[in-house]
């Protein structure tokens, strides 16, 4: 073939798990912030800015796992395994808050529970998808291509620490998002929130960033060896201008600046993951062409995912692009 197969594949996939993060997490981010707007009213407008948008935004979910299953089935057949427990209750958060969604417009009298469901769903789900990455960050123990460690061996103190910072981040996004979706006390609100989130999801970042390269020893190469410390240095200084262009933007009453940097920092971070991975799929245990499948599976399955990619983005692009600028606050989804 013209060009590596698994690497190609193995950048798909990145991309469909970068998309959803940046997308999904948004509005998780709306669900985690549902506590501190008590109006039902605020809610329903809250909720009305990621209606057209939710659904779609866990495609890339479904896309990212699909091919995981289907291109690396032995990192599918090994980190699994490993993950059991944040996998399944990141599954059921995102069953019950889809199901909280759609029945808290139901009823009146009962939508308080529903939006406390809403919120334990999202909240479950973005610190499961923390925890779920920390783990990995920290390294599954494989012999023969099998998983080998134990049932509780996902939780650790890292991984909390990651799940804390991927629900904080999330929290982020979506006070990012009403800010540039809503007007009035909402968003003063959520510019204030977002202020506050900033500073907590930077702090996360940095201690994650410090404790990371000390785990694995691939990392500290990685990070702080030559030549690679070279293109790595430019992570936390783009990070740094991040940071800036979300400050500026929320103090000088921005609508859109402040959420494409906080996109940027989620961006950045995982660029910084993949940094520290390459070329391993599992750190330390499988890389990308040991873990493939054989080149004619690839092969096939480019030409759907040729097909399939763009589609999605076309129509999550025009969806967007429908729903864009501010939410009127007495139309919505119902």
């Amino acid at each position: 073939m013209p060009f590596d197969l698994p690497t190609v594949w193995a950048g798909i996939i990145a991309f469909a798990v970068l998309a959803y993060v940046i997308l999904d997490g948004f509005d998780l981010g709306v669900g985690i912030l549902f506590p501190l707007f008590p109006k039902r009213h605020d809610r329903d407008v809250m909720t009305n800015s990621i209606a057209p948008v939710w659904d779609g935004n866990e495609t890339w979910l479904v896309l990212g796992g699909g091919g995981l299953m289907a291109v690396f089935p032995v990192v599918y057949a090994t980190v699994l395994p490993a993950l059991y427990m944040p996998i399944i209750v990141m599954l059921l958060g995102l069953v019950f808050r889809g199901v909280a969604f759609e029945f808290r417009w139901r009823t009146q009298r009962g939508s308080i529970w529903w939006d406390v469901g809403f919120f334990v769903g999202s909240t479950l789900a973005a610190l499961m998808q923390g925890i779920a990455l920390g783990a990995l960050v920290q390294g599954i123990r494989i012999a023969d291509r099998s998983y080998a460690g134990g049932w509780w061996d996902w939780l650790s103190p890292f991984s909390i620490l990651t799940g804390l910072a991927v629900t904080v981040g999330y929290a982020l996004l979506g006070a990012t998002w009403l800010n540039l979706k809503t007007s009035g006390e909402i968003q003063a609100r959520a510019r204030r929130i977002a202020m506050v989130a900033g500073g907590a999801t930077l702090v996360l970042i940095g201690v994650v960033s410090l404790w990371s390269p000390f785990i694995n020893e691939i990392y500290f190469e990685r990070w702080f060896r030559w030549p690679t410390a070279f293109f790595s240095a430019f992570v936390p200084t783009l990070l740094a201008a991040c940071a800036f262009a979300l400050w500026h933007g929320l103090t000088t009453d921005k609508h859109l600046q402040p959420f494409l940097a906080a996109l940027g920092l989620f961006v950045l971070s995982f660029a910084g993951l993949g940094i520290s991975f390459y070329p391993y799929m599992v750190p330390g245990a499988l890389t990308i062409a040991e873990s493939a499948a054989p080149e004619s599976s690839l092969a096939f399955l480019l030409v759907g995912a040729a097909v399939l990619v763009p589609t999605i983005l076309a129509y999550t692009g025009y969806a967007y692009w429908v729903f864009r600028g501010k939410i009127d606050p007495e139309e919505g989804y119902h």
